[in-house]
């Protein structure tokens, strides 16, 4: 029986099971093997040119083209390479980003555990309507909405009559943008028809004055836990093609008002328990949506697994004087008996002086041209100059070799060799401090990054056989992050 934190901690250092994080990249977990030994990253894309020594890429062999991450990891899954690496290392624990059905089924055949629960309860929770009925359930309200069968514009407006002129529509599926449209009129609607009629049902809501905030929390056979409150860094144009489209977050101390922290905190613990209820456990993330007009707290969408702030909620300063919050997680999956004090728990993780100031930049690249990357900036510390410029300084696998408020790591997603083109996730960026002002604009130094970083790219024309549609889907427009 574990029953303090400091046996939980020693018993990650000696936990004999291996776990696997098998997805596109290691950005969600990165840091996680330091915590828990036996712990590897199976990944498609080479972040570190092979100088991690938690990562294994294999060589790539032909593949059906990639529409989703989960065809990222069934790919890698049923790769020989990988294959062989879990014949030498043991059979242990898988852990995704993303799976489906057939996930589930080759980890089966391999003897693997998947440490989340199964795809078909993930995908009811992050259906946006079933995420609003949940919501319902727990009494965590969202923005006033009616959820409904769209066939035409006229039919829009009768659903949506109560909610005024100025509409959002998501479909129940979709992620940074893609899915979440902007109506206030019938050319506004045309632009989307076609994504909005194929749907059984949308969420139609009123369109608010808003600044979207992340939580992410775990569910426990004792409760939930849940970690530090943070901003959303959404729709910029210097960081994202896509209107609506997540870009980073920031971390620190008065990231809003006590008030609002905590209505955010008690309406995630609500959440959390209508999922124990469901039969739900382990991780998941709510995007909040704080109205400036009226500060209402409503919730925006879930995401039942880890996700793009995950790096951030546990690397944060709580985490290091606690535990990590997914380790909170694979303690669940463990079968390992513990107790968990969880108010006294929430209470440090809520208290600000333990909480940081640190934020992440996802850098997509913004533009409609297609071109082969003929130069990368390296992973690892980089150093601006008082003129905006920026240079790299050592490779490192880690922020914590982050020291000075003008140095950053950086994260290389696309490299030499790929293909350049709208939306293509380029690398992330993770330094001390915001990012963004009180206004939510983004900050000068943060601009200076964004262009050194892309200062760091360079690509070359495609030849004359090549077209737009050869890309190959290697972070095509679906979450690879």
């Amino acid at each position: 029986m574990l029953t303090t934190i400091s046996d939980i901690r020693n018993f990650f250092q000696r936990y004999d099971r291996p776990v696997y994080f098998v997805s596109a990249t290691p950005f969600n977990l990165l840091g996680i093997d330091e915590w828990v030994r036996g712990f590897r990253y199976v990944n498609y894309i080479d972040c570190f040119d092979g100088a991690h020594p938690s990562v294994f890429v294999p060589s790539e062999t032909p593949h059906a083209e990639f529409t989703s991450i989960e065809d990222i990891n069934n790919y890698l899954l049923e790769h020989k390479e990988v294959v062989d690496l879990v014949r030498r290392h043991g059979k242990g624990q898988a852990i995704f980003l993303m799976f489906d059905d057939t996930t589930e089924d080759i980890c089966r055949q391999l003897g693997l555990e998947v440490a989340f629960p199964p795809a078909k309860l993930r995908r009811e929770v992050d259906d946006k309507m079933s995420t609003t009925r949940i919501g319902n359930r727990a009494g965590v309200a969202s923005v006033p909405n009616v959820l409904g069968k769209v066939d035409s514009y006229a039919t829009l407006r009768k659903l949506a009559a109560p909610l005024g002129d100025h509409l959002v529509v998501q479909t129940a599926f979709g992620d940074s943008g893609h899915t979440t449209f902007f109506i206030s009129s019938d050319d506004d609607y045309q632009k989307h028809a076609a994504e909005i009629e194929r749907e059984p049902e949308v969420k139609i809501m009123k369109r608010i004055r808003c600044r979207g905030y992340a939580m992410e929390a775990c569910v426990t056979r004792h409760g939930t836990l849940v970690g530090p409150l943070m901003t959303e860094l959404v729709g910029f144009k210097e960081l994202t093609p896509y209107r609506g489209g997540w870009s980073g977050n920031e971390l620190y101390p008065s990231v809003c008002s006590p008030e609002v922290r905590e209505r955010a905190r008690t309406a995630t613990l609500k959440f959390g328990e209508e999922l124990r209820r469901m039969g739900y456990r382990g991780y998941f993330e709510i995007d909040f949506l704080i109205d400036q007009d009226t500060g209402e707290v409503w919730l925006g969408e879930v995401n039942p697994r880890i996700t793009g702030a995950s790096l951030m909620t546990n690397m944060a300063a709580f985490a290091w004087g606690d535990l990590p919050l997914f380790l909170f997680h694979l303690l669940e999956f463990s079968g390992v008996d513990f107790e968990l004090d969880v108010p006294a728990l929430n209470a440090r993780f809520a208290d600000p002086q333990n909480i940081d100031s640190w934020s992440q930049l996802v850098i997509k690249h913004p533009n409609t041209d297609v071109d082969r990357i003929t130069s990368a900036p390296k992973s690892g510390l980089w150093r601006m100059h008082d003129d905006g410029s920026v240079a790299f300084v050592q490779p490192s696998t880690h922020r914590r070799e982050v020291k000075g408020d003008n140095e950053a790591f950086f994260l290389r997603i696309s490299a030499a060799g790929d293909y350049r083109y709208e939306g293509a996730d380029l690398g992330i960026l993770l330094a001390r401090g915001r990012m963004m002002d009180d206004e939510f604009h983004l900050t000068e130094r943060a601009r200076a990054w964004i262009n050194g970083v892309r200062s760091r790219y360079a690509g070359a024309p495609l030849k004359a056989l090549e077209r737009p549609t050869t890309v190959p889907a290697k972070m095509g427009r679906f979450k690879i992050l």
